[in-house]
């Protein structure tokens, strides 16, 4: 019996490398970043599709490709691709903004508008769009970014709404996850002072990690999360 098919975008590392690493053996993988060269390291038996989400036309082409290659197998997707430039918004060029909205929000828009007429035929499936605390906290030279973080919490709670308004014969979910400040290649940087600044708003005392954040993703694709739909979940610590 073949594994189910999962699609994970911005695999090649951090967090979505977590995921990936999380669900290989138990799923197969299709695994997204914005070119090949970006993997140091990949799953065995993951099968690669690349596309730079900034590039509309390279979007669309990823997304025939997914349906064609993968989509009478498609049971979940992980919008997890994403990026920032941190700077105050009087000073962003717009061109960055653009960026931003392109690969952050829209590029799993479209994604997600693919998958839900794959999974419509299938009557299952399971979307995971992964936001951020700043989504709901917003947050300082990051306010384009904390805006599509926002986005996706409604695109997930919307779009769970939508399903069950097309169809009662289905077993389809979508979903948000929010990590809080977890420890990457970015917060591994910040200068001491500003760690102790987010320390202290984390009941926790303590950063999170990809893999705490791997293992909710992986809770919740599974059967055994098939009541939570239509909501965000937290990975924060307790994060005030």
């Amino acid at each position: 019996m073949s594994k189910q098919k999962v699609l994970i975008t911005g695999a090649s590392k951090g967090l979505g490398l977590a995921i990936a690493k999380k669900l290989s053996g138990e799923y197969d993988l299709v695994l997204h970043a914005s070119k090949t060269e970006s993997f140091t390291e990949i799953p065995a038996g993951a099968e690669l599709l690349c596309a730079d989400f900034n590039n509309p036309e390279a979007l669309s082409e990823f997304c025939k490709k997914l349906k064609k290659d993968h989509g009478s197998s498609l049971y979940a997707v992980i919008n997890n691709a994403g990026l920032t430039f941190d700077k105050s918004l009087i000073y962003q060029p717009e061109h960055e903004i653009d960026t931003i909205l392109q690969v952050n929000l829209k590029a799993p828009i479209i994604i997600c508008k693919t998958v839900m007429k794959l999974f419509m035929l299938n009557k299952r499936g399971v979307i995971v769009n992964i936001s951020s605390c700043v989504g709901e906290t917003g947050n300082a030279f990051q306010a384009v970014y904390s805006a599509t973080k926002a986005g996706l919490v409604a695109l997930s709670k919307s779009l769970a709404r939508e399903v069950s308004a097309l169809s009662t014969d289905h077993s389809i979910r979508v979903l948000s996850v929010s990590p809080g400040f977890i420890e990457t290649d970015m917060t591994a940087i910040l200068p001491e002072a500003e760690k102790e600044k987010y320390l202290k708003m984390i009941p926790a005392n303590r950063f999170g990690n990809t893999n705490e954040v791997a293992e909710a993703v992986a809770f919740l694709i599974s059967d055994k999360a098939s009541f939570i739909n239509g909501t965000n979940i937290n990975v924060n610590g307790g994060m005030v």
